[in-house]
């Protein structure tokens, strides 16, 4: 059952989805060849436990870390360790965080040193999808429709899109009703109403859709081994019109980006 959230509820899980936006924007500075992914996990947990809340990953199901932190041929869930991180690398860091009884959950790809040019354009166009679901978060349209425009906008490209993995509702749980897939069809699944909030993610893959599940439990790599993105964001919908809950502003002023992709789907509430 979808559980749709009063405008009191999303504000508290907009703080929720802020502060693990503060959390990936301070990651980004930290980001570069030789840091451990184990490190970047500890500055994590420390960082979240500071702002008086709980790593929302640690020990959910079983996972030992706070992040999920996937490098190139990862799709997702990737077990943070000891290994430095190497130059050209793309490391894909998934963050949630448990606070004022709410979940947030969010994800960028990062670049490490110099990617190929090969790799920008999938990272590129993988966070173009998932802008493309998020116009589709609208009152009245349906899963399939957010589920289509990423799809269709990352095969048109020639790129795989994952099936085994899915986008999902968010709130006082991690992973609620509805599931947000990355490809199906316009105008299929559960209606969008007012209130409802979820977490879009297209795992897009630069080679083949298909995916291979590791013995560790965890660990979600490419078939082909060739390199995957991942992006997420946390959005509602309020008033008919998508509103995001988490942002990428943290990131981008770390990195010395220029956006306005997000200015769309921002209001005060």
């Amino acid at each position: 059952m979808i559980q749709l959230k009063t405008i009191e509820e999303l504000r508290l899980m907009k703080q929720s989805a802020r502060l693990v936006s503060q959390t990936l924007g301070m990651l980004a500075k930290e980001i570069k060849p030789g840091v451990t992914t184990l490190h970047l996990d500890k500055l994590a947990h420390d960082f979240i436990k500071d702002h008086g809340a709980e790593p929302a990953f640690l020990g959910y199901g079983g996972f030992p870390a706070s992040l999920c932190i996937s490098p190139n041929e990862q799709v997702v869930h990737g077990i943070p360790n000891s290994a430095p991180v190497e130059d050209g690398t793309i490391l894909s860091v998934d963050c949630g965080v448990d606070w004022n009884g709410f979940v947030g959950d969010h994800a960028y790809t990062f670049e490490v040193g110099e990617v190929s040019p090969e790799v920008k354009k999938l990272l590129k166009v993988t966070k173009e999808s998932l802008y493309k679901g998020i116009e589709q978060c609208v009152r009245g349209k349906r899963v399939g429709d957010i589920s289509y425009a990423i799809q269709s906008y990352c095969e048109k490209v020639g790129y795989g899109v994952v099936r085994e993995l899915v986008g999902h509702g968010v709130g006082r749980v991690m992973h609620e009703d509805p599931q947000v897939p990355n490809y199906g069809r316009s105008g299929s699944g559960k209606v969008l109403k007012d209130g409802i909030a979820l977490a879009i993610e297209p795992m897009i893959n630069l080679g083949t859709e298909k995916v291979k599940f590791h013995k560790d439990g965890w660990t979600v790599t490419t078939a082909d081994n060739k390199p995957s993105a991942h992006f997420e964001h946390d959005v509602c919908i309020i008033g008919g019109k998508p509103v995001l809950l988490s942002t990428y502003q943290y990131i981008y002023d770390a990195l010395g980006i220029q956006s306005d992709e997000e200015k769309a789907f921002q209001i005060d509430f």
